[in-house]
């Protein structure tokens, strides 16, 4: 890779003019705990991520303590960003771990400059900071309190049930700035959860963990995301998804297909040959060369099936494509359901369709 072999305080005199001192990298460490992972620690230059102004996002900074993630779903639309450093987006990305040990002292510097404006900074946009590196470096609780310390807002989105260790903390820093917490929860079937996210907590350990959150009084948002084509976009398992999401407390709900970005649709598709190759032709006709979303028609027809069943569950929801910076904040309100909504949604989920009502509208790209 670009920097293997880097040391604490040594040159390289082969490299190109300027890049002799190769010092980012401290070391790689195996350990028998992280069965098969490689944590490569390096020291960080910046802690804070500026997001293009052209993104969808709605926060302008974020910080990434990790790169690469040992939840190794095998969707992950970061698995592109190992590339950068000669590693693969498959079991590389998985397995060898970039940590940044000094990100807490660089934020600090940082956050420090007279030109920082305190603007909502988000964890868990690229790679999970909660993932089980974290368990061993402890790195976000030194970065929530810098950040509170700060005064600048927090937004954490994670799938890792380690949250709950910083509970207190989190508790500690909302009287001194707004946090927003969001689960990501996409597959409710524990089997397929265990197939395609394998190195994940399994969906109860984060319902539960939604639970503690929102015990503690946090408005979770829960990210019901990806919806599968084919494997989680049932009446049946997206009514299922909402009742469990409900009584673990939440609050709100982003849903959303599927994206199949370049970096990670040739390890997606493997895994599709292995595991459903019925559905290969069907994936490849939903997502054709390079396009990395679901079409329009699929995108409108998930909605169409899955609003109608979050104003009955009483939560407030929106499509991803709704979640912009000019849109949807997480912890915005709450829809209130009317009578004539619930029991027309209620009649939906009692209805059992036919295969043709039950498929997504007639294109032939769907199929």
């Amino acid at each position: 890779m670009r920097w293997q072999g880097q040391k604490l305080g040594e040159t390289d005199t082969a490299a190109l003019p300027g890049l002799e001192d190769r010092s980012s990298v401290l070391r790689s460490v195996t350990t028998p705990e992280f069965a098969g992972m490689t944590f490569h620690e390096v020291l960080s230059k910046s802690a804070l991520n500026h997001v293009p102004g052209a993104s969808r996002m709605p926060f302008a900074w974020t910080i990434n303590p990790y790169r690469g993630c040992s939840h190794a779903c095998v969707y992950c639309f970061a698995r592109g960003t190992h590339e950068y450093l000669d590693l693969d987006g498959g079991s590389d990305f998985d397995s060898q771990i970039v940590v940044k040990v000094n990100v807490v002292e660089v934020l600090a510097r940082e956050l420090r400059k007279g030109s920082w404006e305190h603007e909502t900074v988000a964890l868990g946009t690229n790679t999970d900071p909660y993932q089980r590196a974290e368990g061993r470096y402890k790195l976000m609780p030194g970065i929530i309190e810098t950040l509170a310390a700060s005064g600048t807002p927090i937004s954490i989105l994670t799938k890792g049930t380690l949250i709950r260790r910083d509970i207190p903390l989190l508790v500690k820093a909302a009287k001194r700035v707004p946090i927003d917490v969001q689960m990501s929860i996409a597959m409710y079937d524990d089997e397929l959860q265990k197939a395609i996210e394998p190195g994940a907590p399994t969906t109860q350990a984060r319902l539960d963990t939604v639970r503690a959150l929102a015990d503690a009084g946090f408005p979770v948002t829960v990210f019901l995301m990806p919806i599968m084509p084919h494997m989680t976009d049932s009446l049946a398992a997206i009514d299922s998804a909402l009742v469990r999401i409900k009584e673990a407390g939440a609050r709100n709900v982003i849903y959303g297909a599927l994206h199949l970005r370049p970096g990670v649709k040739p390890w997606f598709f493997q895994w599709l040959d292995a595991n459903r190759p019925d559905l290969v032709s069907s994936y490849r006709g939903l997502y054709p060369g390079a396009s990395a979303e679901a079409p329009k028609g699929y995108r409108q027809w998930l909605a169409k099936r899955t609003r109608p069943l979050i104003r009955m569950h009483g939560l407030d929801g929106r499509h991803e494509d709704d979640y912009s910076r000019r849109g949807f904040r997480p912890g915005q309100g709450h829809v209130q359901t009317s009578a004539a909504t619930a029991a027309a949604a209620a009649a939906a989920v009692r209805f059992t369709p036919s295969a043709r009502a039950e498929a997504p509208p007639a294109q032939p790209m769907l199929f």
